[in-house]
């Protein structure tokens, strides 16, 4: 039973994560995997937790979820949705779960298929309806921080290159501070040092002050944020980078529910 639980405590910040975004909110989600967790482990080998933690080994549990969460996202009346939560909700239930098990947890479309019981055939149809809907209703407004131009030009085609929108670059807080108070980012790409010894944590900080806006750091020195224990300001994708980190960091950004 030990080995179960401490199975279960691997998968609880994928869980947790899948959850939030299935129902729209992140007490509710909480609740949603305190109810899953009681479930699996009175079921542990239907919910193969005597299993080494992988992505494999989760299928059974986000079904779980799945089954437990009912027809769709419930959302408190007055919550605060993010846009692109606010267009999944517009797709169907089944179009917009598999959306999230591929986009959000990396899953394997035939993953995402055994999960929802369905033909990968009709999986993968149903993923690229999915793809289009949201990639016609909505683009992602995202803040470039970064002092060296041949990097902020690389993110600028990665970004433009996934469909969303570069509101600005800039290499100094000043410019950051300024450019993000006219262009309204919903997410930013912040190197940790900057131009004239800025420092992008502290305009990351600054940013906070103003709005939630998610930050991803991009940057060869992460070691700067756990000396200072702000991890929590956002995820680090170490220098050199390649595009596909860049691109599976900004879908996770984008995708995950937003503090009320």
């Amino acid at each position: 039973m030990e080995t179960q639980a401490n199975h279960m405590m691997a998968h609880l910040p994928f869980l947790r994560r899948y959850a939030r975004a299935l129902v729209g909110s992140t007490e509710a989600g909480d609740a949603l995997v305190t109810r899953a967790v009681e479930t699996a482990l009175g079921e542990p080998e239907v919910h193969r937790l005597d299993d080494e933690p992988s992505p494999g080994s989760r299928l059974p549990l986000y079904g779980l979820l799945n089954r437990l969460a009912g027809d769709g996202p419930a959302s408190p009346p007055g919550a605060r949705v993010h846009p692109i939560e606010e267009a999944l909700t517009r797709l169907p239930e089944h179009k917009r779960r598999l959306y999230l098990l591929v986009s959000l947890e990396e899953l394997a479309v035939a993953q995402a298929a055994e999960v929802m019981s369905l033909p990968v055939d009709g999986a993968r149809a149903a993923l690229a309806d999915a793809q289009n809907a949201v990639r016609e209703q909505l683009v992602a407004n995202i803040l470039i921080v970064e002092d060296d131009a041949i990097i902020a030009y690389d993110l600028g085609e990665t970004v433009l290159a996934m469909g969303h929108k570069v509101a600005g670059t800039a290499a100094t807080m000043e410019e950051a501070l300024d450019t993000a108070a006219r262009t309204q980012p919903t997410l930013a790409l912040m190197d940790i040092r900057l131009a004239h010894g800025g420092s992008g944590i502290v305009t990351a900080q600054a940013l906070r002050e103003r709005s939630d806006l998610p930050i991803i750091f991009v940057t060869a020195f992460a070691e700067e944020l756990r000396r200072r224990g702000l991890d929590q300001l956002g995820p680090v994708i170490r220098k050199p980078f390649t595009r596909e980190q860049i691109e599976r960091a900004i879908t996770q950004a984008v995708f995950t529910p937003r503090p009320r």
